[in-house]
């Protein structure tokens, strides 16, 4: 009986791999030379696992993870699009806003769509997905830079921080928190620095709601 269920057993564990392979990833790019970032690109697993990178060659990406939530909003509007199964490009004439590309891979399932201008509202509920996370990501490069090479610069790096989280513009906020921390333990940096760096921290904890009301340091110069 045991040679049997060793045999189902390899079955399950050789098939496990392939399973693994073919769950669903959505990839997002955008070509805009001339702009800031001139391209950008992001896959999102569903597993919630997302890499963002500014080059396709790029081969040190940053890594985080969304929100269940946050994934099945993502994942959920793509199956709105038919998985990208169908044109999503308006033909208006409108300005160039540079080249996004949809895509939907799970196995040797590839369905793609490229566009500069969308009319669909779930297109452009997702665009504005990518837009977010886009914009959350050149925070945290930002604030990564200012606090390696420029400690003067971290509390402008940290006030424009905040308002994109005024504006609810930010995802994933989790990954700021280790070098919000950083901040706060080192008395190097500028103290208005330091409280907004807590404040954020508080906030992105759930501790302080998204309200420019509430901001540290109101009335001092910057």
């Amino acid at each position: 009986m045991k040679k049997p269920l060793l045999a189902a057993l390899a079955i399950v564990g050789a098939t496990l791999p392939l399973a693994r392979a073919a769950e669903p990833r959505i990839f997002y790019s955008k070509s805009f030379p001339g702009s800031t970032p001139a391209y950008v690109e992001i896959i999102v697993e569903k597993s919630g696992d997302v890499t963002y990178r500014e080059s396709p060659d790029d081969d040190q990406p940053i890594k985080f993870r969304l929100s269940e939530t946050d994934t099945a909003e993502v994942f959920g509007l793509a199956e709105k699009l038919d998985r990208f199964g169908r044109t999503l490009e308006s033909g208006l004439k409108v300005a160039k806003t540079g080249v996004k590309t949809f895509r939907w891979e799970e196995g040797a399932v590839r369905n793609e769509q490229k566009f500069n201008y969308s009319t669909d509202l779930q297109a452009q509920a997702l665009l504005d997905w990518f837009e977010r996370i886009t914009e959350t990501e050149q925070h945290f490069i930002n604030l990564e830079r200012a606090v390696r090479f420029d400690r003067l610069g971290v509390n402008k790096a940290l006030l424009l921080m905040e308002a994109s989280w005024d504006r609810r513009r930010l995802v994933a906020v989790d990954q700021f928190l280790p070098m919000l921390e950083r901040v706060i333990k080192n008395e190097s940096f500028l103290n208005m620095a330091r409280e907004r760096a807590a404040y954020l921290a508080d906030a992105f904890r759930g501790k302080a709601a998204p309200t420019a009301q509430s901001t540290p340091g109101q009335g001092q110069q910057e």
